[in-house]
């Protein structure tokens, strides 16, 4: 039988993966009608994922990376807004 941390972990890699695989056709949908369905699914599928993740992270099964410091954050911005 699978351990709650495994189940969890891999919905978790499998939410994630949804979520770029919409990201993905949203990005090539010429059909707006089309487009803005894919957007709200992929909208609910990232709160289920964020749901997810909290879990994920209450009861030890997943740690999530560093927090950057500000100044790096700061910096990355300002390079992305320069473009």
């Amino acid at each position: 039988m699978l351990q709650d941390k495994t189940m969890v972990n891999d919905a978790l890699s499998m939410a994630k993966a949804s979520l770029t695989t919409y990201t993905t056709a949203i990005a090539e949908c010429a059909n707006l009608e089309l487009r803005s369905a894919l957007q709200q699914i992929r909208g609910n599928d990232e709160k289920g994922q964020y749901e997810l993740y909290k879990l994920a992270e209450s009861k030890g099964f997943y740690k999530p990376a560093m927090m950057a410091a500000d100044q790096d954050i700061q910096q990355i911005k300002s390079e992305l807004q320069q473009g």
